[in-house]
């Protein structure tokens, strides 16, 4: 990387800097010039985003109180149709414009009802470009409206109009109809995933209750020629999102605690549920957006959550005898809550502009939970009990656990206890040009060692599995020599306060920390401890997108005449060169299956998995923080017939033991 930016200083640059210099983007052609900017990335990511985008408008019209049902079909061409019944797109003439309102609104950036207060109070959509962003980066688009007794339609080629707004017909409905392709010219991945777009328009049913959404899959049909289709519809909204958040886990209270209040211009509802284990998942949303990092309203919640808590327990003469100091985290250990707000002009911060920054939120959400859950906890004493009780036990966990802690978190531990063992670390000092293998075993930590670029690669081995941290206290996890060689040799620390647990990235000594283990059943799982516990202590690594899966090949293959080789990562790589090389003869390939890392030699692991310039790495990213919890409450929990149903829906190579 250096390399090139020294090579890039060196290049002329021309000195005839005047204002015919000066380039002017017209319309959407920052959009296309740009994508990133406006919808994350050109990848998966920014793929859904753009269903995102056209559902929110959708969504809006149901805030405004003229929409009760939206359908999404993922057509069989991976184009996408939104359809809702609200009011439709204004068609008449745009004064200042000279054209119709829906061409304004499909080809102008920040062009929309939202900005007018009188038409929504409150609106969705992260970045708040809206379908004109969508227009811009799609192949094709088309539009239909129905309002006014009519249906009016437009198309448009990589948000050019191709022809004006026309009256196609006659309709007593009314809403909009939007079917659009992306670019593939733009997105390097153009292929729709069923269940990126089930797991938001799920939420979104619950964070907005009796809305009916309709998720349709052309794609796919069932034995008897039906597509794949879910309807999402909640009546009770996050009462029944934060139950399916928790389905995984065992109760510890029997009702949900349900906070509403509507006394300020900033409506605020939350859902809480306490139960046996040991972590804390709170998810908090802004007018529907996830703000995973967070903000004065989760700042309001956990303020107001801590002293009520607190004043009850010392009321209630249950701390009596107790003499050891309470923290915030005791009180939030095994809970799970929503928090849903809405705030006319929200003011996001933070490094995805998803943290709430607007100062008098805290205060709202203090408020509204301190008088609600003060009713709650006189009016169910046998929950107040049990909370209190889980409270104690969480705190005197806690102070059993401080030796530990200060262990991993002491000032300059890195200088104290040295880096682990076992850790051969790399030459290069600069975290954004190194990288980091947590290998399994011994053996394959030889092998990696062997066939590493010592300059950049530092490697870790890693004994056997690691803790299930979701099943095991703070203090046990903080405790495992596995995990604190993970704290020590990344260089960062947990820090606690009031508020939140934080984690401290400033130290961070390498930028790709990669998961490298088997390619069989006993690697996956591995893998999946691994990232539970990245997700439970570190989650700021995944989405500050620092963590990655290395993909090992699981054959060798070799054409005995020909001599051709070459490395398959799946069966069906594997039958095609059998099929292409020997005409579906086995017994003329040498297949060597490779059952661990440590079957490989080094050359063989630095091409297929290491080198950057052939390796592909799979980055973790977190598309919803909701679902995430619910899968590794799922797979590292204790119910195992949800566990078993998911390998078995999900697994590729996987035999399931009876």
């Amino acid at each position: 990387m250096s390399e090139i930016f020294e090579e890039s200083l060196s290049m002329p640059v021309e000195n005839d800097y005047k204002a015919d210099k000066i380039q002017v983007l017209e319309g959407l052609e920052a959009v296309r010039l740009r994508p990133a900017m406006y919808i994350g990335d050109v990848s998966e990511k920014g793929l859904h985003h753009l269903v995102y985008e056209v559902v929110d408008n959708s969504i809006d019209e149901a805030l405004a109180g003229y929409c009760s049902k939206i359908s999404v079909t993922i057509n069989e061409d991976n184009s996408v149709t939104v359809e809702d019944n609200g009011r439709g797109i204004p068609v008449d003439l745009h004064e200042k414009e000279g054209r119709s309102a829906l061409d304004v609104v499909m080809t102008v950036l920040h062009a929309g009802g939202k900005f007018d207060k009188k038409s929504y109070k409150v609106s969705g959509g992260l970045h708040g470009v809206g379908v004109s962003c969508v227009n811009a980066l799609s192949e094709k688009l088309e539009v239909e409206v129905r309002r006014d007794g009519k249906i009016y339609h437009q198309t448009y080629h990589r948000g050019e109009p191709q022809g004006n707004v026309e009256e196609i017909g006659n309709s007593d409905q009314t809403g909009t109809k939007t079917t659009f392709k992306p670019d593939d010219t733009i997105f390097i991945v153009t292929v729709y995933n069923y269940a990126i777009l089930a797991n938001r328009l799920r939420e979104l049913a619950y964070l907005n209750k009796h809305i009916e959404i309709l998720l349709t899959d052309r794609r796919i049909t069932d034995n008897d020629g039906n597509f794949k289709s879910e309807r999402f519809h909640s009546t009770e909204g996050l009462k029944e999102f934060v139950q399916f958040i928790d389905s995984n886990r065992e109760r510890l209270i029997e009702n949900i605690i349900y906070i509403n209040s509507d006394k300020t211009d900033t409506p605020v509802e939350i859902a809480i549920l306490y139960n046996t284990s040991y972590v804390e998942n709170v998810f908090s949303y802004v007018n529907n957006i996830n703000t995973i990092e967070g903000g004065t309203h989760m700042t309001g919640f956990r303020r107001g959550l801590t002293r009520t808590l607190k004043a009850f327990a010392e009321k209630s003469g249950m701390l009596k005898n107790f003499k050891i100091d309470i923290s915030g985290d005791d009180f939030r250990e095994g809970l799970s809550a929503v928090i849903s707000i809405k705030v006319a002009e929200p003011q996001f911060e933070g490094q995805t502009k998803t943290k709430l920054g607007n100062s008098d939120v805290s205060g709202f959400v203090e408020t509204a939970v301190t008088q609600m859950l003060n009713n709650y906890l006189e009016e169910n004493p046998k929950d107040a009990k049990s909370i209190v009780n889980k409270v104690i036990l969480a705190a005197t966990a806690r102070h059993e656990a401080r030796k530990a802690r200060e262990l991993v978190q002491r000032k300059g531990s890195l200088a104290g206890r040295g880096l682990p063992g076992k850790l051969t670390d790399c030459s290069d000092k600069d975290p954004a040009a190194c990288e980091i293998f947590l290998v399994e075993g011994d053996s394959a930590g030889g092998t990696a060692k062997g066939g590493r670029n010592k300059k950049f690669q530092a490697i870790l081995p890693l004994r056997g599995k690691i803790l299930n941290v979701e099943k095991a206290h703070q203090h046990k996890v903080l405790d495992s020599d596995e995990i604190k060689n993970i704290f020590t040799a990344l260089g960062v620390s947990i820090g606690t306060n009031d508020d939140a647990k934080e984690l401290n990235l400033e130290k961070l000594r390498y930028y790709k920390v990669i998961i490298m283990t088997d390619a069989d059943v006993d690697g996956s799982h591995i893998a999946t401890l691994i990232m539970t516990f990245f997700f439970r202590y570190m989650k700021e690594l995944i989405t500050n997108g620092h963590l990655y899966i290395a993909t090992p090949p699981l054959y060798l293959c070799t054409h005995k005449r020909s001599k051709t080789k070459q490395y398959c990562w799946s069966e069906e790589q594997r039958l095609s060169f059998v099929e292409q090389y020997a005409e579906g003869r086995e017994d003329a390939v040498t297949i060597q299956r490779y059952k661990g890392l440590g079957e490989m030699n080094a050359e063989q692991l630095w091409e297929t998995t290491m080198d950057p310039q052939q390796r592909t790495l799979r980055q973790v990213n977190i598309q919803s923080a909701t679902e995430a919890d619910r899968i590794f409450s799922m797979l590292m929990g204790d119910d195992v017939p949800p566990r078993r149903e998911f390998i078995e829906q999900n697994a590729t190579y996987a035999k399931i033991d009876a």
